[in-house]
């Protein structure tokens, strides 16, 4: 679609159908610590992420033994699973059912979730951790999630008031029980020695195959990711990036400084890993924390069944590569909403393999938009469909709300709705992009394309708004627009060919 940039954009809706083909750590002794268990009464609160009770801390780090067992309370419900429907609802995707219909979500202003309770607590101090930012932390965690792992509704808890440093740590299942918490209301740092490292990982933490387990808490998660920006600047190509430049030459991005260098850091591996990997799990939840500075994306979810995010802070400069905020790629039955997103790729991209995913009130800035795509890399088969993204604000990212997909693939992306969205000093609206780095010509057009209400307005005498561009695109107007988009042809080609095998998915 066209370039425009923007004042405000309003009430929009978009729905697109495309088918497109042809070292090691500082060295020090941690304090020894027995390892102990807590259990505190009242109600579990495992779908806390739907409580609108404001949580108490879990930061006490006091080390008393408690009688008693796991607790034998069923678990309060998490969402149904939503019919997959091609065409987009306004409606949140639902979960898959655990035991009985869930109550809506929370509105916007909810807080974090209530507190944990009738649980048993395994704190991570308890574990030999010493919570002082230079020791390494790393086995306290293992053993800490070891013991958690073998109690249904436990409580893994990172306290407040302590900086814990960690590496490369897996907390996986099958065989844990579910409905853990990992409580996180202290800091969690990265290490920045390129030995802790090795060749290169994909992921920091990584939480697999488990069932109803949760993120939750104050905390923060910081993947100390500015020595891997500066070791390795490369970033996907965006071939929009360059075409936009204020009239003054200034730049929408803020720089960041570069890293300091420590006595400890050195040359990093060219794989940056993701800080927060979610992987083949199911009703997972993510509410309250920060996750910031991550080497690459901040939180991903591959292979998941029943997602949510909500009332999560994710924070890096606008110019650290690669770096989204949150990505999905093989997952269905997503909500995210009331989030704060600012990195240097896309708030949120959404990748092949996704279907049911809800998206509203979010904040976006700095960073890339919200996108789907890219897809078809290396001519593979991708496919998409019912996303919706409404009421969100974006401000001072370099798209807005797009799709991207590469010559060569195939698949299809359909039932996408874009609405309510509100744009301020945004370089590129609206992107429908079938030439995603242009290599090779494509003969499939974009079809069913529907126009509402939109209306682009360049920030006065300091950006250049460009005209709208299309190129094969059919479908409607259904109101005026501002700017008129000419280049939007209304019905459908003649010459469209049907679907093959190969496309449909």
């Amino acid at each position: 679609m066209g370039r425009p940039s923007l004042r405000s954009f309003t009430s929009m809706v978009c729905i697109a159908f495309l088918v497109w083909s042809s070292s090691s750590f500082e060295s020090c002794i941690a304090r020894s610590g027995r390892r102990h268990w807590r259990r505190h009464d009242g109600d579990n609160g495992l779908s806390a992420s739907l409580s609108k009770k404001k949580p108490k801390s879990h930061g006490s780090s006091s080390h008393h033994h408690h009688n008693g067992g796991p607790s034998k309370k069923a678990p309060p419900s998490a969402p149904a699973k939503a019919p997959n429907s091609p065409a987009p609802s306004s409606k949140p995707p639902k979960h898959v059912p655990v035991a009985s219909p869930a109550p809506p979500p929370p509105p916007p202003t909810a807080a974090t979730p209530a507190p944990l309770k009738d649980s048993l607590t395994f704190n991570v101090l308890d574990f030999g951790a010493t919570g002082d930012g230079k020791c390494d932390d790393t086995k306290a965690f293992q053993a800490a999630w070891a013991a958690a792992c073998k109690v249904e509704r436990s409580v893994m808890l990172v306290p407040e008031k302590y900086q814990f440093l960690v590496g490369p740590i897996s907390f996986s299942g099958p065989y844990c029980q579910k409905g853990i918490t990992f409580q996180v209301d202290g800091t969690i740092v990265a290490p920045m020695n390129s030995n802790a490292w090795g060749k290169g990982l994909l992921q920091w933490l990584e939480f697999s195959k488990l069932v109803e387990i949760t993120i939750q808490g104050k905390g923060t998660i910081d993947g100390s990711g500015s020595v891997w920006w500066q070791d390795n600047p490369y970033v996907e190509p965006d071939n929009l990036a360059p075409q936009i430049i204020p009239l003054d030459n200034s730049t929408l991005l803020q720089k960041h400084p570069p890293p300091l260098q420590t006595e400890l850091s050195s040359k990093m591996p060219s794989t940056k890993p993701t800080a927060v990997r979610f992987y083949g799990s199911l009703n997972a939840t993510v509410t309250g924390i920060t996750i910031q500075n991550s080497p690459q994306c901040h939180l991903k979810f591959d292979n998941c069944i029943g997602v949510m995010v909500h009332h999560i802070r994710v924070s890096s400069p606008g110019d650290s590569p690669n770096t989204d905020g949150v990505h999905l790629q093989n997952s269905r039955d997503v909500l995210i909403h009331s989030s704060t997103l600012g990195c240097g790729d896309d708030c949120i991209s959404i990748q092949t393999g996704c279907t049911n995913v809800y998206i509203h009130d979010v904040n976006c800035g700095p960073g890339h938009g919200i996108s789907i795509g890219s897809l078809g890399r290396y001519n593979t088969r991708a496919c998409v469909s019912n996303i919706t993204v409404k009421n969100v604000n974006m401000h001072n990212t370099m798209t807005g709300v797009r799709i991207k997909t590469w010559q060569g693939g195939s698949g299809s992306v359909s039932g996408i709705m874009f609405s309510d969205i509100q744009l301020t000093e945004v370089q590129f609206p609206i992107v429908i992009d079938q030439f995603y780095c242009d290599k090779s010509t494509d003969n499939l057009p974009c079809i069913d394309i529907s126009l509402t209400s939109i209306e682009l307005k360049p920030l006065q005498e300091k950006y250049h708004l460009y005209d709208p561009f299309c190129w094969a695109t059919y479908g409607e107007l259904n109101t005026p627009t501002t700017p008129p988009i000419e280049c939007l042809q209304i019905g459908k080609p003649t010459s469209n060919r049907p679907q093959t095998d190969h496309d449909t998915c």
